[in-house]
């Protein structure tokens, strides 16, 4: 029997409502019935611009007329431009392009690796944190802190160890002669926003700089403007040799980005590359919302709605005797004070609310940051009513 609506011939990874997306505009999604869901998960902070921004239509439109991909053994025009505003906004100086957030991370770990076998006399271990998420390839699920993946796809690719976050001493104490890189989130996004303490990750400078091996942030998720500065080592005034980015580079577009320091830069012809990587179709939209959300103006806003989004929050936490309210900027979590996450996530979407449970007791909001501050105010709404039904039937 053939599959008529595709259904059934898509493997089954994760869970699905039974409707279909067919169109999206902002912070809009709308389903094959024509509901209209608000949606502040974004694809995982994903689209920065929220869905089918303008910004990007034009410059898929421009771009696609011209040249699509030449492939990465050739140079091209948006690959260049975007590569040298990278360098520019990060302070780093070399730029290596990839389709995901866990490409960037695997090349991140392929390149400390690389440098331990010319610097460190072939020492290839790693030092990461305990509830962290770097990725789903095999070594970035091996880097990752998440327990969700211990048992999965034994055995892991070896190298890796797991500290407590935001422990000092214990980062400290994991520091041996095999070490050769210290690689951390400014924020653990999956772990439940989680943010670093300002001594943290620059105690992980210093400790690193000390022992004369690499610090490596991933800004999957907390870099383009994501937490109300372009780049979240911002807040904490912390240059790393190595940063990842991914999600919101591409606004939508498979695009991410690996990007060195020029000293540690060490791969050689032939060590990495990858068929889509810098094509000059997605580089072309990386270049447009990277100039877009570097504008004063751009960050400003997300700061002003953040401020006003948290206090919205807060007041909700008061009002319903919650937990604490977490995050920087845009990308945000509340605790619930109980495992009722997975239930409001389910209420909130037949109400027309999207929102993520990365644990049972958490939400994470992550919406566009064009978000406007009647769309937060609308979600709060929502949220307050589907709260007090679930803690009614509870009490």
């Amino acid at each position: 029997m053939k599959d008529s609506t595709g259904i059934d011939s898509l493997m089954d990874i994760t869970q699905r409502p039974d409707f279909t997306i067919v169109e999206g505009h902002g912070c809009w999604l709308v389903d094959d019935g024509g509901k209209r869901y608000l949606d502040f998960v974004q694809g995982w902070a994903v689209n920065c611009l929220g869905h089918s921004p303008e910004i990007i239509q034009e410059a898929l439109k421009k771009q696609a007329a011209t040249l699509i991909n030449c492939s990465p053994a050739f140079y091209n025009e948006p690959m260049k431009k975007l590569a040298a505003c990278l360098t520019r906004q990060t302070g780093l100086h070399k730029v290596f392009f990839t389709n995901s957030g866990a490409e960037a991370n695997e090349g991140a770990i392929k390149l400390a690796r690389k440098w331990g076998s010319k610097h460190r006399n072939g020492a290839y271990e790693m030092i990461t944190a305990k509830m962290s998420f770097h990725g789903r390839t095999l070594a970035t699920m091996s880097a990752s802190g998440k327990p969700q993946f211990e048992p999965l796809f034994e055995p892991k690719v070896p190298g890796f160890s797991k500290v407590p976050f935001n422990d000092i001493e214990a980062l400290r104490s994991a520091i041996s002669e095999k070490t050769i890189a210290v690689m951390l989130e400014p924020i653990q996004g999956e772990g439940g926003v989680i943010v670093a303490n300002d001594d943290y990750l620059r105690f992980a400078r210093e400790i690193t700089r000390e022992r004369g091996i690499l610090l490596i942030l991933d800004e999957i998720q907390t870099g383009v403007a994501r937490t109300g500065k372009l780049f979240a080592k911002e807040h904490y005034d912390v240059q790393p040799d190595i940063l990842t980015l991914g999600k919101g580079i591409g606004g939508g577009v498979p695009l991410a980005a690996l990007i060195a320091h020029r000293d540690v830069s060490c791969f050689e012809h032939g060590d990495q590359g990858g068929t889509f990587n810098g094509n000059a179709l997605i580089a072309a939209v990386g270049l447009a919302v990277m100039e877009h959300v570097g504008q004063p103006e751009f960050l400003a806003h997300v700061e002003a709605v953040s401020t006003h989004f948290v206090r919205k929050l807060e007041e909700l936490a008061h009002e319903r005797k919650l937990g604490e309210v977490r995050g920087k900027g845009l990308l945000l979590a509340l605790d619930l004070n109980g495992d009722i996450a997975n239930d409001v996530v389910k209420v909130c979407l037949e109400k027309g609310v999207l929102l993520n449970a990365p644990n049972a007791r958490t939400l994470r909001f992550m919406p566009a940051l064009n978000v406007s501050v009647e769309e937060v105010d609308e979600c709060v709404s929502v949220l307050s009513q589907v709260l007090a039904e679930l803690l009614s039937r509870i009490s």
